[in-house]
């Protein structure tokens, strides 16, 4: 996989890394730490002789020098070798454990801790726009999404599919998440049509013609493999009644794009819009979590019917963002951030959409998607990154009537 200086920064001490599958966590990790010892549990031959073994690691790690750091790929196909892992960090402090995984599940499953607060925490999210600077285009990751394995691939179209058919066939079926795959199969393509949308458990369920608490535990695989994660809505200081149900969205658009098969009903400029607010979704989260946890990302819906796609809110952070896969921007885009702005004056708002101005239609600056996907870095505050989305330009403005 070809390298590419990325925003993600390891914790200090020793960590747990996860991350889907293809987002880069071994190449990071092997430019990283180079020399680190690595145990490989994806080899067949390694996860043998641990599985049989696993106070084998004691020996090995024993005979490394002081200060060395100790790389464990892909920890969830043996969680038994945590027990060894933690009894090392106690003897060992002055050595450095790395443990990667695609999946949190089986280490849930095990009751086991993370460690019981020994190691951190951090996350690995696929390309940003900002990592990839000039070779990122909006337009051709809307379909094959930012995974790193499939930007790199020869034959992107080919290596999507094949990523997408990786999480049924081995992660879901040699796991065991699932007794019956052709109700997971089903679901998967039932569930796609539920990204960038208020998640109705009861309608997913008839879709894919299974009960409602199968669909709550399907949902449930897809959290803890990392390829689908749940938006709250935001409730603080709430002076209207509030949606209770939370937004779903797949980890990646490339991701949804090859789930979501479409139909007669189906129309592409309704997908590629889920896909463009997934894109932003993705986006913003990786912000967070390489730069900036004290912050939440959360989405805006009164019962009324008003809704704003996302809010990040933090201790030094309060922006409403609307996404609208348009070129042109008509009145009625502004009404969620309008009447948002009426409850929380304090918070910024700002839409972003397909056309290549920067505008300011009253107080709500709206600036092309790709631009702002662009300069957003987690090096920099949101107000930083708003200031140089904004600096230098020559907006057009107009009022909202």
């Amino acid at each position: 996989m070809e390298l590419v200086s990325r925003f993600f920064s390891p914790a200090y001490g020793s960590f747990f890394l996860f991350g889907p599958r293809g987002t880069g966590k071994s190449t990071w990790l092997k430019d990283t730490f180079k020399g680190a010892f690595l145990v490989d549990l994806l080899d067949p031959e390694t996860i043998r002789s641990y599985a049989s073994y696993p106070e084998r690691l004691i020996n090995a790690v024993e005979a490394l020098p002081e200060g060395s750091i100790v790389v464990v790929d892909e920890i969830q196909k043996l969680p038994e070798l945590l027990d060894v892992v933690h009894l090392l960090i106690e003897r060992k402090a002055n050595m450095r454990f790395v443990l990667t995984g695609s999946s949190a599940r089986k280490l849930k499953r095990t009751g086991i801790d993370l460690l019981a607060g020994r190691a951190g925490v951090r996350y690995m999210h696929p390309f940003m726009a900002g990592e990839l600077g000039d070779r990122f285009s909006l337009e051709e990751s809307l379909k094959m999404g930012l995974v790193p394995l499939v930007v790199f691939s020869p034959d992107p179209y080919e290596a999507l599919g094949a990523y997408v058919s990786l999480y049924i066939n081995e992660e879901i079926k040699t796991e065991g998440f699932v007794r019956n795959i052709g109700n997971f199969g089903r679901f998967l393509e039932a569930i796609a049509f539920s990204h960038a949308s208020v998640l109705s458990l009861t309608e997913v369920a008839r879709d894919c013609q299974v009960k409602r608490k199968t669909v709550e535990g399907y949902v449930s695989i897809l959290e803890d493999l990392l390829i689908g994660f749940k938006v709250p809505v935001f409730t603080k200081r709430a002076k209207r009644h509030m949606s209770k149900h939370p937004k779903f969205y797949l980890f990646d658009a490339g991701v949804f794009s090859a789930l979501r098969r479409p139909g007669p009903l189906d129309t592409f400029r309704e997908a590629e819009g889920a896909a463009l607010e997934g894109m932003v979704a993705q986006h913003l989260r990786a912000w967070i979590d390489y730069g900036h946890k004290e912050c939440q990302l959360y989405f805006w819906r009164t019962r009324a019917g008003n809704e704003v796609d996302f809010v990040v809110y933090g201790p030094d952070t309060f922006l409403a963002v609307e996404v609208k896969n348009a070129r042109q921007l008509r009145n009625k885009d502004f009404v969620g951030l309008v009447e948002f702005q009426k409850d929380y004056p304090e918070a910024m708002a700002i839409l972003l959409y397909r056309g290549k101005e920067r505008l300011k239609i009253g107080k709500i600056p709206c600036i092309p998607c790709e631009v702002f996907l662009k300069v957003l870095n987690p090096e920099l505050s949101m107000a930083q990154v708003m200031d140089e989305t904004l600096s230098g330009s020559n907006m057009h403005k107009r009022n909202l009537r």
